[in-house]
């Protein structure tokens, strides 16, 4: 049986006006949700070689942001600075629901999905080896807050490459 039949027949069993509302509800919520995707980001690396600048939403962290809400340390490298964006790769990879879409010499574009209603979130880094240091930045497509979801994320791979030898959690001076 057909998912269409199933709602139709399931929509003539709900005869009242209650039951009606609810099936028209439950509808629209249905593909409300099945839009939550977004579309793909477009910030990647901009025309001048630094990653786009946060929306005004909360949902959005960035190494080349300025303002507080925005604002997050860069990754500060140890070592070659090649190694240590190697190793990023290779702990994103190792991530659920995580998926690297794009990986340069020195950019790389991965998309992290939500576990329950898989939205997609763009975490991208841009390695800078003349400053050692990987540029970050991670937000949300759709919605307004993340609750903290993408600083964490930030700084949970911040912290597999300190535990690997290969960043300081030190901040320094720009």
């Amino acid at each position: 049986m057909s998912a269409f039949k199933f709602l139709r027949r399931r929509a003539s069993a709900w005869s009242t006006a209650g039951g009606h509302v609810l099936w028209i509800c439950g509808l629209v919520s249905l593909i409300s949700l099945a839009g939550c995707n977004g579309a793909p980001s477009r910030s990647l690396v901009d025309v001048k070689g630094t990653l786009q600048a946060c929306p005004p939403s909360p949902n959005c962290v960035c190494s080349e942001a300025t303002d507080p809400d925005h604002a997050i340390e860069p990754i500060r490298v140890l070592g070659p600075p090649e190694e240590a964006f190697q190793k990023a790769r290779d702990v994103i990879r190792g991530w659920n629901r995580c998926s690297i879409v794009r990986f340069d010499s020195d950019f790389l574009h991965a998309e992290c999905k939500s576990a329950v209603f898989r939205f997609v979130d763009d975490l991208e880094l841009e390695l800078k080896p003349d400053r050692h240091e990987i540029a970050v930045r991670s937000a949300s497509r759709v919605g307004h807050s993340d609750f903290g979801v993408n600083r964490r994320r930030v700084e949970r791979l911040r912290e597999a490459l300190i535990q690997a030898g290969l960043a300081t959690p030190e901040a320094q001076p720009r």
